[in-house]
Parts: C-alpha cells; structure tokens; sequence
C-alpha cells in the first residue's frame, strides 16, 4: 500500500462521491494506427506496459481510518476488446466509431479494482485501425501519458 499524491485524494474523492454519473476523469486516447498490424503482438504491449509500472496497475482503496491508499497488485489482466466496424463506411462508420467511443468512456471505473484502464481496438479497414486506451486521470496526466505511448510504440 501506498500513500497517494493530494492531487489523486482529490481525484478518488470525485470518482467515488457520485457513483452513479459520468465520471468526468475518464480519459479516452484514440490512436490511429495506418499499416500492417499484430494484435496480438499489440495486445501483448499494452500487457508488458502495465506490468513494466506499478502505478499503471494501481487500484484505490479507503482504509479502515478512511484514508485513502493505493493497492499494487504483482500482476493484473489489462481489459481488451476488439470490434470491426470495416464493413461500414463513410459517414456510417465514423458515427458508430463516435458511439462505441462514447459508450466505452461513460463505462465507470471500480477505483479498487485495477487496472484503472482498458484498451479497445477497431478495425475500419484491412490496415486501419483505431487503438483506443480509456483510463482514469488517477493513473495519469497530460505529462505522463505522451511517455506511457511513447514506450507502448517501443514495447510492440
């Protein structure tokens, strides 16, 4: 267990406070990837990724004293999903695309049950493909996330 940052405090306070409402710290990353791809290669990447930093794997908890901890789990199964929206196009494709994205960001986080992410991939061609990381902004922020894709790309 470990202690959090005030700013994560703050954080966890506004994701458990209301339950039942969108939480407005999900975030959703949406990368295009354009070529030959692996998934499973991918899937394994994103699986190396979390399990290279603790704090990817983090779940949050209030102890008995109501102060709020960080649990890290050794090991945690990242949530992935795929979807094919090839045989859409155009405009068609581009409105499911927005809907699945919109559906999966308003899909809440259990803050004590890690990891606070998950990976969607959407295939809309032959070689074009959506790569879609929704996490919650406990995990991360704006500095952090640009070094977490950064190494994702490295770790293919």
């Amino acid at each position: 267990m470990l202690p959090l940052s005030p700013l994560q405090e703050g954080l966890l306070f506004h994701a458990l406070y209301d339950e039942q409402g969108v939480d407005v710290y999900n975030v959703q990353v949406p990368l295009d990837l354009e070529g030959p791809l692996d998934r499973a290669a991918l899937r394994r990447a994103c699986q190396r990724l979390v399990g290279r930093h603790a704090s990817l794997r983090a779940g949050f908890v209030l102890r008995r004293s109501g102060e709020p901890v960080a649990v890290i789990p050794r090991e945690v199964v990242v949530p992935w999903e795929e979807q094919d929206l090839s045989g859409l196009a155009g405009e068609r494709q581009r409105a499911a695309l927005g809907r699945l994205l919109a559906e999966r960001r308003a899909v809440r986080f259990d803050a004590a049950v890690p990891p606070l992410l998950r990976v969607l991939l959407v295939r809309l061609a032959e070689q074009r493909h959506v790569l879609v990381i929704t996490g919650h902004h406990i995990l991360w922020d704006g500095w952090s996330m640009p070094l977490v894709l950064d190494e994702l790309v490295r770790v293919v």
